[in-house]
């Protein structure tokens, strides 16, 4: 079985986390795999699209086509499966209106005329089955191998409350600043930690700001004592399948968060961390997990345990390679 699988770089998190991490286990299993990327110019567009009809299945991650282009992609492809891991048939976060007729008219199209679908959590299979009942839902998963987890912290030290991101959504983090500086006003030991291409300036608190890498990810996370994971709620956060979490839960490292979305599905409030809603909820709950070290350890063991259950490449690879033999069976 010959699988092509469209992304659009090695580096994008959902590149890495929706595909390249299952390549090994996919070979494994016998399938002939390759990896492309989305071509810019139309000469290279089309001298791919040629050769489609050589693999048994063109895998498209996320990516929306001009009904045109993928009307011909289609004609040339055998069979198509759709993965998306976000909100791609509305606008993001701080737009003016979520609502993109564009966006809906190219998520559509596309959705209809693929052979199977592959959404990150509920609520984007919600919005694929209104154009095609063949919807599985495969969510985001992190590989608990690369994962150590987190050693006891030393009393009496600094407490590092984290946030790892990309430049886009470091805007969901600003709104908590205010809670953040006024903890540091009672603990002069609690300092924040942003892991990012992007960095907020000027906060009344220290502020360690770590350039993002793939090679230092898991040693950043694993110098957080908490991991926050701030959202707004509407329509694109939805969307969102929790990565920030499972990387947190991945070495051990309790979590509070928006409950908007996944978020409430994979952080079991009070179990596994904290749902926060408004300034004096995000202020308590940072509180309660800076005071009590022994629940940050219990909480974040927890929560690799979720991972592990239920988010882990472990858990899901299988899975997501039934979904790949099925499609290919069913014709």
């Amino acid at each position: 079985m010959k699988v092509a699988f469209l992304i659009h770089s090695l580096e994008a998190s959902s590149s890495r986390y929706r595909v390249v991490q299952y390549v090994p286990f996919f070979k494994e299993q016998g399938l002939e795999v390759s990896i492309h990327f989305y071509k810019r110019g139309w000469r290279d567009k089309f001298e791919f699209y040629r050769t489609l009809d050589r693999y048994d299945i063109l895998y498209i991650l996320r990516k929306l086509f001009l009904p045109p282009e993928f009307w011909y992609i289609r004609k040339r492809a055998r069979r198509i499966v759709y993965d998306f891991d976000d909100a791609v048939m509305y606008r993001s976060s701080g737009s003016k209106s979520p609502y993109s007729f564009s966006r809906r008219l190219r998520f559509a199209y596309m959705i209809k005329r693929v052979d199977d679908v592959i959404a990150g959590n509920e609520f984007l299979k919600s919005e694929a089955l209104r154009y095609n009942d063949r919807v599985t839902v495969v969510p985001t998963s992190v590989d608990l191998s690369g994962y150590p987890v987190k050693g006891d912290g030393g009393s009496g030290g600094s407490i590092t409350i984290g946030w790892l991101g990309s430049g886009s959504t470091l805007k969901y983090l600003k709104p908590l600043v205010p809670a953040l500086e006024k903890i540091y006003r009672r603990y002069p030991n609690v300092q924040l930690k942003i892991v990012c291409d992007q960095f907020l300036d000027g906060l009344n608190l220290p502020v360690i700001k770590k350039q993002w890498s793939s090679e230092e990810e898991v040693s950043d996370l694993m110098s957080f004592d908490i991991g926050v994971m701030p959202l707004l709620d509407d329509l694109w956060s939805r969307g969102k399948c929790g990565l920030k979490i499972l990387q947190y839960y991945g070495v051990g490292v309790p979590v509070i968060c928006t409950p908007v979305g996944v978020n409430r599905e994979i952080v079991k409030d009070g179990i596994s961390g904290f749902w926060a809603e408004d300034e004096d909820q995000w202020e308590e709950k940072l509180l309660t997990l800076i005071r009590e070290e022994g629940l940050r350890r219990e909480m974040g063991l927890r929560g690799r345990l979720i991972v592990k259950e239920g988010y882990s490449l472990e858990a899901n690879a299988p899975r997501l390679l039934t979904v790949i033999k099925e499609v290919v069976e069913k014709g």
